[in-house]
């Protein structure tokens, strides 16, 4: 392999390799990826996309299939991997296999590229695809490649990885720990986390918004959102803006709806994802038990706006938002909370729960929120009542909630960090001075 220099910022190594299961949709390490791969090209920066799914620029892009999660042989390496407690030797076999076959894409993605910096997205934190995370971990080892690892959420914060037959797997690449990997996490806790269970020091780095550029206005095509989803003039729009899993705590909502006793519907934006379906079941008896229109609008909210197979239009998130009145986001447990700062972003009340890097990153930056903590009570709903019917209450709060997001997380807060960063893995005196 021809390996470029060290060096970030000389002509012909300023090539920066994202590298994940998918970068696609709406799911939030994709969005994350594409705002740090904004603030990278922005700051001269020429990036490039490998992973299972893309919806990046052809001209940019290489696909690796089995790189994706949901990839067969993928889903059936998981399968044999978790929930038991050895594996067989053709397991292991398999695991290696297809190991080999992603490092051969890899390094085919470095050198058709050029790539002098590779950033890993959640690849090294989730093991739900193995054999990624140990291909890149080896090519990290074999070439000493400069690499960032951003992670998102680790494996031990979810109990369904707890039991497996692959722990030297895990403690070898979910995350490695070699000299030329710099880690960057997105709360306190996970850079507490990651130093006392791997001996890794990293940079937290949390997930940011483009507060310094306000959203547009909704365009003529978002006009009917509220008629696309049913929602009546005298209802009130109530978005959850979330997959549909057990710790979003979805349930939280369905009882705030039913507490309030004004007319509304709950709208859920995602799907179930890669958790099954046993808990959208649960939420759907539980809105019936509960009296509570609960519309599930998936199949209408993607990345770009487009028309599903019976014609219905596909919106955006950004195009959902601007309608909502409220919005949901009682999770249990956040790796973050992007739903967070987009609400804020679009000038939305939230209710939210204090999941713990709420709790301790996000509530003393000063935010005015509707907090319940584990259960909704009496105080949640009459503050809900307020916020709902109070216009110039409402308005004063998200006017607050924009200002101090912006405060803490803006594009411009990336940008620092990210600058941080560069500084510490080039010796280009150019950007350690400020002046990439």
């Amino acid at each position: 392999m021809d390996l470029p220099c060290d060096c970030m910022r000389c002509s012909r190594n300023n090539n920066i390799g994202f590298v994940a299961t998918r970068i696609a949709g709406t799911d939030g390490v994709s969005l994350e990826t594409m705002k740090w791969a904004e603030v990278f090209e922005n700051d001269g920066f020429n990036c490039f996309y490998f992973a299972g799914e893309l919806e990046t620029p052809a001209e940019k892009s290489y696909l690796s299939k089995k790189s994706h999660f949901t990839h067969h042989e993928i889903v059936d390496i998981y399968r044999r991997s978790f929930d038991a407690r050895h594996r067989s030797r053709s397991t292991t076999l398999k695991i290696m296999a297809v190991k080999e076959e992603i490092k051969d894409h890899l390094y085919d993605f470095i050198n058709r590229f050029r790539v002098s910096l590779l950033v890993a997205e959640n690849a090294l934190t989730i093991p739900l695809n193995v054999p990624l995370g140990l291909a890149i971990t080896e090519v990290a080892s074999e070439t000493g490649i400069v690499m960032i690892a951003h992670h998102h959420d680790f494996y031990w914060e979810r109990s369904r990885f707890m039991t497996n037959a692959i722990w030297e797997y895990l403690d070898m690449a979910f995350p490695p720990h070699l000299p030329r990997i710099h880690h960057v996490v997105i709360s306190s806790a996970g850079d507490s986390q990651l130093g006392f269970r791997k001996g890794c020091s990293s940079t937290t780095i949390p997930n940011v918004m483009d507060f310094e550029n306000p959203p547009e206005p909704p365009d003529d095509y978002a006009a009917d959102v509220r008629e696309s989803f049913g929602i009546a003039d005298d209802e009130y729009f109530i978005l959850q803006p979330t997959r549909v899993i057990a710790r979003k705590g979805i349930e939280h909502a369905i009882e705030l709806v039913s507490r309030l006793g004004l007319k509304a519907k709950l709208i859920i934006s995602h799907a179930s994802g890669d958790e099954g379906h046993a808990y959208e079941r649960r939420i759907q008896e539980y809105s019936a038990m509960l009296n509570v229109n609960t519309i599930f609008v998936s199949k209408m909210i993607n990345e770009k706006r487009g028309r599903t197979k019976s014609g219905r239009k596909i919106y955006t998130l950004n195009d959902i938002y601007p309608h909502a009145d409220l919005v949901t986001y009682p999770s249990s447990f956040e790796g973050f909370g992007n739903a967070f700062l987009e609400a804020l972003y679009f000038r939305k009340p939230i209710v939210v729960n204090s999941y713990s890097i709420y709790s301790t990153d996000i509530k003393p930056k000063g935010f005015d929120v509707i907090e319940i903590d584990g259960f909704v009570d009496k105080n949640a709903i009459a503050k809900t009542r307020k916020v709902l019917k109070d216009p110039v209450y409402r308005q004063h709060m998200a006017e607050h909630n924009f200002e101090t997001a912006r405060r803490f997380y803006s594009y411009t807060v990336l940008k620092q960090k990210l600058r941080g960063v560069m500084a510490e893995i080039s010796p280009c005196a150019r950007y350690q001075n400020g002046n990439g």
